[in-house]
């Protein structure tokens, strides 16, 4: 019988720095265009846990503050190098951290005033995240 494949969840964030700035990093996985990061949740893990794990590897910032934006499903959209099923936990936090270091996922990073971001190239569900993240701080 052929094992049974499953979406996967991956947890990710909007890091806002001390002067309302956001986080965003271009990798290679989505063709050239910023986006959030994050990764993975490891089985037996918490949400939580793993934005903070994933968070810390790729660019070895500490969060806080973490606030839930929306969920998405991506499903083997070309938007992503591989074809892959994913459940997408969006969420927006805090960092004091100035030192970023990013690992091999990541070819580099700006922070941006919400007034600015649109005009960088974003993969799509990062964008409708801060399109969330905005209307949601509107309220």
């Amino acid at each position: 019988m052929a094992e049974k494949k499953y979406p996967e969840p991956i947890a990710g964030t909007l890091v806002f720095n001390p002067g309302g700035k956001v986080f965003l990093l271009k990798s290679h996985k989505w063709k050239g265009q910023y986006m959030m990061p994050g990764g993975h949740i490891e089985l037996g893990e918490k949400i939580e846990d793993a934005l903070k794990r994933e968070i810390k590897e790729e660019t070895n910032m500490d969060i806080h503050d973490i606030e839930f934006i929306c969920f998405q499903e991506f499903i083997f959209g070309d938007e992503f190098w591989k074809k892959k099923h994913f459940i997408f936990l969006d969420f927006a936090c805090k960092t004091n951290s100035t030192d970023v270091e990013l690992n091999d996922e990541a070819q580099e990073y700006v922070w941006v005033s919400l007034d600015e971001v649109f005009k960088l190239p974003i993969e799509p569900y990062t964008k409708k995240a801060i399109e969330k993240y905005i209307e949601k701080a509107k309220k």
